[in-house]
């Protein structure tokens, strides 16, 4: 968000503010508040102009400037209504040299998921793309991966609901373990150096159940506990994901604590073959550990089933 205008929000929400009063308090004129004022409210900020002067009475549902409003994150927001995929815009701004983008949309028209998957978008999720230069070799990128996962979870529960991660990308809800959301890394750099990385978040948020395919047993937040705040859902994210990327030692900890897959027989497709037995730990940056009863094998990528019990 533009500094002056946050600072005339700031204003606005401590009480009604005569616009001459703040115009010297921001150093700027009578007109430049007024187009400010204007502004926010082509944008969906209620304001109100009484006797006291000009008062912020609520904030937009969602977008641009809702989200970036009060968040504690150094992210540019770029907000769509709809678009095809956030994760392609977001590629797009990487390539161009730019970073700590979130590209934001209400609606994806062609999301996709790991392995091409497609991904259902409807409005009323958090359609989310992470333009990074994190400056790091590019093995460590999987961390981000898990970064996104271990915030979408943190988020939803404290939304009211009880997410888990499940390996390596997934963010599931109840012993059925119903998709909540998912994440999606694309890394472009040298074997030392990443370049750039985009992380896309998929997450149902406040997404009617009957919006979503059947065959992709999915969930949303709505279906667990009603209509949630996107904004403050999506700040929580952003604040969780910016938090773990400055300190990625603390990464897998934290993946490791709110995990459904660790202790859980499980099945991994993998480039190599499938791998069958108990996944006993996730090493840094994100690859699987899987105890066969033969041996231990480390899992860097690959499809995760879990097997029921015996």
């Amino acid at each position: 968000m533009q500094a002056t205008r946050e600072q005339v929000l700031d204003a606005l929400s401590e009480g009604p503010v005569a616009g001459p009063a703040l115009a010297d308090r921001l150093d700027v004129s009578r007109a430049a508040v007024w187009k400010h004022v204007e502004q926010l409210r082509a944008e969906g900020f209620e304001i109100d102009s009484g006797d006291g002067g000009y008062e912020l009475v609520s904030v937009p549902e969602f977008g641009a400037s809702a989200v970036a409003y009060g968040l504690e994150a150094p992210f540019e927001i770029e907000y769509h209504d709809s678009i095809d995929s956030t994760n392609r815009r977001a590629r797009e701004l990487a390539t161009d040299g730019r970073s700590d983008v979130a590209v934001l949309a209400d609606e994806q028209t062609g999301g996709r998921g790991r392995l091409d998957r497609a991904w259902a978008s409807p409005s009323g999720g958090v359609w989310l793309s992470l333009a990074l230069r994190p400056g790091v070799p590019i093995a460590h990128a999987p961390a981000f991966t898990l970064a996104a996962a271990v915030a979408v979870t943190r988020a939803a529960r404290e939304a009211g609901v009880d997410a888990r991660i499940k390996w390596p990308n997934d963010v599931v809800v109840g012993d059925d373990e119903r998709k909540l959301a998912g994440v999606l890394t694309e890394v472009e750099g040298e074997a030392d150096r990443v370049d750039w990385v985009v992380v896309g978040i998929g997450s149902n948020v406040n997404v009617d159940p009957a919006a979503l395919p059947d065959e992709a047993d999915a969930t949303s937040v709505q279906d667990a506990v009603g209509p949630v705040d996107r904004r403050a859902f999506t700040q929580r994210l952003l604040e969780e994901f910016d938090a773990l990327r400055r300190d990625l030692d603390a990464v897998v900890p934290a993946w490791r604590a709110d995990a459904t897959t660790l202790g859980k027989r499980v099945r991994v497709e993998t480039p190599g073959g499938t791998v069958e037995g108990e996944a006993v730990d996730v090493s840094f940056p994100g690859a699987l550990v899987v105890d066969t009863g033969e041996e231990r094998v480390t899992i860097t990528a690959g499809d995760c089933e879990h097997l029921r019990p015996a």
